[in-house]
């Protein structure tokens, strides 16, 4: 299993936290392959955190949330990038 984190800039201020919201739900709703799903925003930048058991290198996470962000945020101009990817029991 895999815990995979991204981040997001670029996410403009006034709508950073309910596109948090939104992507955490959109992600339990649809997204039944990642589990433990957590998007947060901290005042600046939007983190996804998720655990999978196939995506070794996030990249499917990545498109995931890159499709997300195209649908809750409008307009962005920011880029996601990988954080970090830990291999759990």
């Amino acid at each position: 299993m895999y815990r995979i984190t991204l981040e997001c800039d670029g996410v403009p201020v006034m709508v950073g936290e309910e596109a948090a919201r939104d992507i955490t739900e959109e992600f339990r709703a649809h997204y039944h392959h990642e589990k433990n799903v957590v998007c947060s925003w901290d005042g600046q930048t939007l983190r996804l955190v998720s655990e999978n058991d196939y995506d070794s290198e996030g990249l499917n996470l990545t498109d995931e949330f890159s499709d997300t962000i195209a649908a809750y945020i409008e307009p962005f101009d920011g880029g996601i990038r990988l954080v970090s990817i830990v291999t759990i029991p």
